[in-house]
């Protein structure tokens, strides 16, 4: 299946099917989205594959379009076999065995294969995880009044797309995510994020695109709550790195 050789630490082959460990979906989370989000924790009860590593997925089997759109349509657990369309069309989903909807999926234009380009592409939009917490969603909250549960935040991913102008070289490099606008929208205890940013290489637009996220079980705004929850962030942030460093001693 793969195509790109560094995401085959993130998943499982089992009969002709892909399967994400709680294990591999955590470390893909924080060592290439820097997603810290306690729903991506291997050892949380909730656990969730993160919605980048299915993205990634996806443009490591078809490779990607000019234009790409994806829905998230239910949470994946650990151990759960996702199976990918041999023949895929224009529109075609992921799905959980049994055929339930994971993900869906619209593409157009041309296709880009190549695994030097289809890697810069993930690591560039997987970064832009990073950015999220606390950077944007931060100030958006306190903006609008309203805040996450500090001892549950539950974030989520709605939706994504991009799109792709001109077919990039894999001699580019890595593009850099740039965040160009953030609103949010409140409907009692759910919210909705729409971030837009561009991909850039050299000051360059190569790409654009949108992430929607999902915001559940709001509360009014609390300036301590949230001073907590940032510093937890940066706590749990602090801790992996530190035992990513003593794995690499020990190995």
């Amino acid at each position: 299946m793969s195509h790109t050789p560094f995401l085959k630490d993130f998943y499982e082959l089992r009969d002709g099917q892909v399967v994400v460990t709680p294990e591999q979906g955590s470390e893909f989370a924080k060592t290439l989205a820097g997603d810290f989000n306690p729903i991506h924790d291997a050892d949380n009860r909730r656990f969730c594959v993160p919605g980048d590593l299915l993205f990634a997925l996806v443009l490591d089997t078809f490779g990607a379009s000019a234009n790409m759109h994806f829905r998230f349509t239910s949470m994946v657990g650990g151990h759960v076999p996702l199976i990918f369309p041999d023949t895929p069309g224009d529109a075609f989903a992921i799905t959980a065995d049994g055929g339930k909807s994971v993900i869906e999926v619209e593409r157009s234009g041309r296709v880009i294969d190549d695994p030097d380009v289809i890697e810069s592409l993930i690591r560039s939009y997987v970064s832009f995880s990073g950015q999220n917490f606390p950077h944007v969603l931060v100030p958006l909250m306190e903006e609008h009044g309203v805040m996450v549960n500090p001892k549950r935040p539950l974030v989520m991913y709605e939706r994504m797309g991009f799109s792709l102008p001109e077919p990039l070289a894999a001699s580019a490099g890595v593009p850099e995510p740039r965040l160009k606008d953030a609103v949010m929208t409140v409907n009692g205890k759910r919210g909705e994020i729409r971030l837009d940013y561009e991909l850039v290489i050299d000051q360059a637009v190569v790409a654009e695109g949108s992430k929607h996220l999902v915001l559940s079980g709001l509360r009014p705004y609390d300036a301590a709550d949230v001073e907590q929850l940032v510093a937890d962030y940066e706590s749990w942030k602090a801790a992996y790195s530190g035992e990513a460093r003593a794995r690499r001693v020990v190995g």
